[in-house]
């Protein structure tokens, strides 16, 4: 299998509070140990803050879109089974994760990110109808995917 440049990468990473809520919940670890010894205490803090930072490092998802392939979180398919590409902002991307979400669908989503994109699986052996993915850029995974369909603010899925 020959490898190619993404034409497309990004990571979701968390927002600043995740961030900082890590760093409060990894430091309270050590309120603990402070009472038994302020270096057992300042150890644990390091320990605590370090575990949850990396444990927000490694679980963090990469959208990736090359030539033959398009990978989001643990997904991953040739593109020649990817059918319409659609983009969603504001009520539409609600109207997606909600009322118009298909419990078959597979979704590589974070809440703090509010645009999705919705692309349709064509494959015949596969029983899941759409992916449902989280991009800061929705316009730059649209483009990637040779997908013109203007980001929707309001309106119907990619089925519709």
């Amino acid at each position: 299998m020959t490898t190619h440049s993404p034409s497309y990468s990004e990571k979701l990473w968390p927002a600043w509070w995740i961030w900082l809520a890590a760093v409060i919940i990894g430091a309270s670890v050590s309120l603990i140990f402070f009472p038994i010894s302020v270096g057992l205490g300042a150890t644990a803090m390091v320990i605590g803050v370090g575990l949850l930072l990396f444990a927000l490092i490694i679980t963090t998802p990469r959208i990736e879109i090359t030539e033959g392939w398009l990978s989001a979180g643990r997904a991953r398919i040739e593109r020649t089974h990817v059918g319409a590409v659609v983009a969603h902002r504001a009520q539409a991307a609600r109207e997606q994760l909600g009322p118009g979400f298909d419990a078959r669908a597979y979704q590589c989503i974070r809440g703090w990110i509010d645009p999705v994109v919705t692309i349709q699986i064509t494959d015949p052996q596969d029983a899941t109808p759409y992916w449902i993915v989280s991009t800061r850029r929705p316009e730059a995974v649209l483009a990637a995917l040779g997908s013109e369909e203007p980001v929707r603010q309001t309106g119907l899925s990619v089925t519709d």
